[in-house]
C-alpha cells in the first residue's frame, strides 16, 4: 500500500476543531447561498428552499449552459444569479456560504478558490474521492481557518440523534455491533437525472459506485457513534449485481469495520434494494435500538419483545438551519456528522474499502498516514 507524508489525523483536528469565530456574519434573517454547481440532483432542495423564501440564493457557478437553461427556467432564476466558475461568481458576490452541487471529485476544487476566500464550504456527501483530496481540503480549511462540512440526509433524522443520545446515556450498555443499511433500488431506477448519473456512475468523478453514494453513510453514523475513534481494519466486498445497467462501478457492497475496543460495524450499500431504505441498528449487550428510518426507533429487548421509543432531540431540521446556526455563532459543529474531522475518516474508511475489495484481502488503518 503506498503511504504519503501528510500530518496525522491527531494534528490536523487542531486545525479542523475551527472554533466558528462567526458570530453576526450571518445578521440578515435569511442565509446568502451560493451555489457550486447544477448536476446533483439534491440541489432541488435547496433551490425549492429558495423558492419558499427561506433563504436567499446570490449566485450560481455552472458552466454547462443546458443545465443553466433547465434550471433558470424551472425555477424562475433571474440570469444576473449565473456565472460561468466559482473563481468568477465570487469576484461578484459575497455569500454567507457556498454550497456544492457537483462530482465529488470537484469538492476539491470548490475548496481551492473559497477557503483562501474565508468562504465556508459545504458539500455534498461524501467529503472526497480520496484521502489525498479530503486532506488537501483539510489543509485548506487550517490554513485559512475556514470551515467545511458535508451534507448527509440522514444526520438530520430524529430517530438517529435519539439514538445516540440513548447510547451516550449507556441504555444499552457498551456498544458491541452496529449494522447499518443504505441504499435504494437503483440511481437509473428511481429516475435521477442524466446529468447526475454520468458522474454518479464514473469511477474517477464519484470515486466508486454504491460503495461510495451509500457506503458514506455508514462510515459517518459509524465514526459518530464512535466518537471520532478510527476503525483498525476495514474488510469490504463490492459486487456488480447488474453490469449492463452500472457497467463502470460497483452497485453492491458490504463493509466490516473493527474497532479496537471489539466494536464491530457492517455497512450495507446498495444500488439493488427493492426499496428505499436507510436503517441503522445497534446492540448492546442486552438491548438493541433499530432506527427504522427519520420518525422510528424501536427498543428491542429480545426477538420478541418491542418498544417504540419518542424522539426526543433539540437537533436541526435540515442542513440550511444546521449552517445559520454556526455561522451565526449559535452552535458548535466540532466532531458532529458534518465536521470535517468526521469526514476525513469516513473517506479513509471508503479508501481502504475500496483497497479492500479489490485486493482481495483485510486491510489495516495501523496508522492515520497511510
Amino acid at each position: 500500500m503506498n503511504t504519503m507524508m501528510v500530518p496525522t489525523l491527531r494534528f490536523l483536528t487542531v486545525f479542523f476543531a475551527i472554533p466558528l469565530l462567526l458570530g453576526g456574519a450571518v445578521a440578515q434573517e435569511r442565509l446568502k447561498v451560493a451555489v457550486a454547481g447544477l448536476s446533483h440532483d439534491h440541489v432541488h432542495t435547496l433551490l425549492r428552499a429558495y423558492q419558499e423564501r427561506r433563504i436567499e440564493v446570490v449566485g450560481i457557478a455552472e458552466a454547462n449552459t443546458r443545465l443553466v437553461d433547465r434550471y433558470r427556467k424551472n425555477y424562475e432564476l433571474p440570469d444576473s444569479l449565473f456565472f460561468s466558475t466559482v473563481g468568477e461568481m465570487l469576484n461578484v458576490i459575497h455569500p454567507d456560504v457556498v454550497l456544492a452541487y457537483n462530482a465529488i471529485s470537484e469538492h476539491v476544487d470548490v475548496a481551492e478558490v473559497c477557503l483562501p476566500l474565508k468562504v465556508p464550504l459545504m458539500v455534498e456527501k461524501p467529503l472526497a474521492v480520496n484521502n489525498e483530496q479530503a486532506r488537501r481540503i483539510a489543509q485548506l480549511a487550517a490554513e485559512h481557518r475556514t470551515p467545511v462540512f458535508t451534507n448527509y440526509e440522514t444526520t438530520w433524522y430524529d430517530s438517529n440523534q435519539t439514538l445516540k443520545q440513548l447510547v451516550e446515556k449507556g441504555t444499552i450498555g457498551p456498544l458491541k455491533k452496529v449494522m447499518v443499511k443504505d441504499g435504494h433500488q437503483g440511481p437509473k431506477e428511481i429516475g435521477c437525472s442524466e446529468d447526475f448519473l454520468n458522474w454518479l456512475t464514473d469511477p474517477t468523478k464519484n470515486g466508486g459506485g454504491a460503495l461510495i453514494d451509500f457506503g458514506c453513510y455508514g462510515a459517518n453514523l459509524m465514526t459518530w457513534l464512535m466518537n471520532g475513534e478510527r476503525p483498525v481494519a476495514v474488510t469490504a466486498v463490492t459486487r456488480q449485481l447488474k453490469p449492463a445497467t452500472y457497467p463502470r462501478v460497483d452497485d453492491d457492497a458490504t463493509l466490516i469495520l473493527e474497532y479496537k475496543n471489539g466494536t464491530t460495524g457492517i455497512i450495507q450499500a446498495s444500488w439493488d434494494w427493492p426499496y428505499s431504505i436507510k436503517d441503522l441498528q445497534v446492540y448492546g449487550e442486552a438491548t438493541s435500538l433499530h432506527a427504522v428510518d427519520a420518525h422510528t426507533l424501536l427498543r428491542y429487548s429480545s426477538a420478541r419483545e418491542q418498544e417504540s421509543l419518542p424522539l426526543e432531540t433539540t437537533y436541526f431540521n435540515d442542513h440550511l438551519s444546521y449552517l445559520t446556526a454556526l455561522l451565526n455563532g449559535d452552535a458548535d459543529g466540532t466532531d458532529d456528522l458534518s465536521s470535517l474531522s468526521n469526514n476525513l475518516i469516513v473517506v479513509e474508511i471508503l479508501q481502504a474499502a475500496r483497497e479492500s475489495a479489490m485486493r482481495g484481502e483485510r486491510v489495516l488503518l495501523d496508522s492515520p498516514q497511510r
